[in-house]
């Protein structure tokens, strides 16, 4: 008969603060100073303790740590559609600034029909030392929770209408006004905006700054402004947008949209059709993702610096939580165009 119980030989040695501080010399006080950032401790102490630590192979549990000062080094983030070539972009960037603070990440997808409130309340379970919401509107009751345990919270690329809960987003009347500039420079006069009809925050201010931003312009009658609004999100809606422009008849020559993704599907739809850009149609996208310079793209869009908003997200969690109680922030990333082949550098007499 085969004994299934591990025996105790059998069990991966469990190395403690405890073990670190009689290997250097030194209280366990002293261990625990030397692994925290506000630690005070000579140079030398230090040393003895980090030598002692690499010897014994000894990891430092933050959990436990947290749990013990009611903070953990983790940090919550809240995602919600990761196949999203944009969305996964960013993720990227945040647990690499994540990481390189000292701290580690909880993420968390969010799909359709899921409570963001669980997902939140379970962040506070942990005791993370902050949330970072990319997706959907936290609760105001829950983040008056987390103020309570002294958890600051950021959102990315939204609008929350909540005290003490900073935002990061990119600048989107700037990366607008950019794309309708170029379209108007390349000599455009029939320009369209596509955008998914159940649009996030970020597309829709996207569309209020492209619609303020081409106003003059179309007081001119030489210029004509289309709008189409998509069923479907992401590539397929752009796929489709661009087969329901064609059945209407319409013709443009110029297009704005809310994000790159919808402007590659676009863009496949209208090649499906015989039409191609530059040559028929000028295109802007809007988040330079990986995907927008390969080569059967090569698509003109407004670069969002996925990198600059990661930091500034982390700096706002960490000065808000040396300052629970400054009022809102909003840090806008600045943007600018990236010209490529579907809408290159030149004006209509060039």
């Amino acid at each position: 008969m085969v004994d299934t119980k591990l025996s105790t030989k059998n069990k991966p040695n469990v190395v403690t603060a405890q073990d670190v501080a009689n290997l250097a010399g030194v209280s366990r006080s002293v261990v625990s100073r030397t692994f925290t950032e506000n630690g005070s401790l000579s140079e030398a102490t230090k040393q003895k303790v980090l030598k002692a630590a690499e010897q014994l192979g000894y990891q430092v549990n933050f959990l436990a740590q947290g749990l013990n000062r009611r903070r953990s080094q983790l940090i919550g983030v809240v995602v919600a559609h990761i196949n999203d070539p944009f969305r996964s972009h960013l993720l990227e960037a945040l647990l690499k600034e994540i990481q390189a603070r000292g701290y580690q990440a909880m993420v968390t997808e969010v799909r359709p029909g899921d409570e963001l409130d669980e997902t939140m309340r379970r962040f506070t379970q942990y005791r993370v030392s902050g949330v970072i919401v990319t997706s959907g509107q936290p609760p105001e009751a829950l983040v008056k929770e987390c103020l309570q345990y002294s958890i600051p919270i950021v959102g990315i690329n939204r609008e929350i209408d909540l005290p003490k809960v900073d935002v990061v987003c990119s600048d989107n009347n700037a990366g607008a006004k950019l794309a309708a500039d170029q379209l108007i420079a390349v000599g455009c006069r029939s320009i369209g905006w596509l955008n998914y009809k159940h649009s996030t925050w970020s597309g829709l201010d996207r569309e209020k700054g492209f619609q303020s931003s081409l106003k003059g312009w179309l007081e001119n009658k030489d210029y004509e402004y289309i709008e189409i609004q998509s069923e479907r999100n992401g590539y397929e809606g752009g796929f489709l947008a661009a087969e329901q422009l064609i059945a209407s008849g319409q013709r443009l020559d110029g297009i704005f949209c809310a994000t790159a993704l919808m402007a590659c599907g676009f863009l496949d739809g209208m090649r499906k059709n015989g039409l191609d850009s530059p040559k028929d149609f000028h295109i802007i996208g809007f988040d330079n993702t990986p995907l927008t310079a390969q080569y059967s793209y090569r698509l003109t869009t407004i670069e969002h610096d996925v990198v600059e908003t990661a930091k500034r997200a982390l700096w706002c969690l960490e000065s808000r939580a040396r300052h629970e109680d400054m009022e809102q922030r909003v840090e806008l990333i600045p943007v600018k165009l990236i010209t490529r082949n579907t809408s290159p550098i030149h004006t209509q007499d060039s």
